[in-house]
């Protein structure tokens, strides 16, 4: 058995989906270096260098693991295993702090915020954690507060039918405040365990937006007696290290606790998930591998590295 691959059958079809959804990123990272396996010469820090660039590492993580390999290297064996072994190792270190799991406080219903820029599969995201959610137990209530865009009611409408999720959603261009009032009122009396908040989508530069997204948070603490319980970011990690611009703007107007990282599956740039996670300071908690309802899996630090290096 592969030490590298997880036992059960629940784990394996997670794993294989992680695998496959960093496929492209594994092969920008080390398909350039293929021809280094066999023996690792001395220009392999200098490629590797080269390709965790061209990952969207950045050039500040990118100098820190670029160290952490040539210092461990230099105290054993060069060859290729132990390249790839010092990669891992300096990987989890840069991702340290990214992986926090989720779960729902004791006070109910819990509320959950989502925001992002449109293209972010934000709006997917909301209906995929709602169908996580719902598969252990908990009942899900969405709300369609993208009130800007009929595209984004009708879409979280679908979604939520095909996943069999109740959704509360008004007509379009109403007050995104008053569909997250009508929403809480509604949760509390039916007994939902948590209400997932899809939030417009407009360009981050566009400073009505946030002062929307302002309003949203403090209806929810007017009501709750709290803030939203997590104030998600969705990233498109297609869109790399630019997300830190969005996410400095988004956290000002509703204080992020954490970030959920879209199409892993569709880019060879996934190394931005560190220096993003770096530079907010914020954990991971869910990325998402497709576009299917069942195609969102927790971040793990662990899994995530090994599936960028080996595969």
């Amino acid at each position: 058995m592969n030490e590298n691959r997880p036992a059960d059958d629940g784990s394996r079809t997670i794993w294989d989906r992680l695998r496959r959804g960093l496929a492209r990123t594994r092969s920008g990272l080390l398909g350039p270096l293929q021809g280094t396996k066999d023996s690792a010469g001395p220009d392999i820090l200098a490629r590797l260098e080269e390709v965790l660039l061209s990952a969207d590492v950045g050039p500040e993580e990118t100098a820190t693991i670029i160290a952490q390999v040539e210092a461990t290297l230099a105290t054993g064996r060069a060859d290729w295993p132990a390249v790839e072994g010092a990669l891992e190792a300096a990987l989890r270190g840069a991702l340290a702090g990214a992986e926090r799991g989720f779960a729902l406080p004791p006070v109910r219903p819990a509320v959950l915020l989502f925001v992002g820029v449109n293209g972010s599969g934000k709006t997917t995201t909301v209906a995929k954690v709602a169908h996580r959610l719902s598969q252990d137990g908990v009942r899900p209530l969405l709300v369609a507060a993208d009130t800007f865009r009929a595209a984004a009611i009708d879409q979280l409408v679908n979604l939520a039918r095909e996943s069999g999720v109740e959704v509360v959603a008004h007509r379009p261009g109403a007050d995104p405040g008053a569909v997250v009032h009508d929403a809480l009122e509604h949760a509390r009396t039916a007994g939902y365990d948590a209400v997932l908040v899809d939030t417009a989508g407009r360009l981050q530069t566009k400073r009505p937006l946030m002062e929307e997204l302002g309003k949203v948070r403090r209806v929810v603490e007017r009501l709750q007696g709290r803030p939203p319980d997590e104030r998600l970011l969705v990233v498109d990690a297609t869109v790399g290290q630019n997300a830190i611009s969005q996410a400095e703007l988004f956290h000002e107007a509703v204080g992020l606790t954490g970030l959920v990282v879209t199409k892993l599956d569709g880019t060879a740039r996934g190394g931005a998930v560190i220096p993003i996670s770096r530079a907010l300071g914020l954990p991971i908690l869910w990325i998402g591998l497709g576009e299917g309802l069942d195609e969102l899996e927790p971040f793990r630090t662990d899994d995530f590295v090994r599936a960028l290096v080996r595969g």
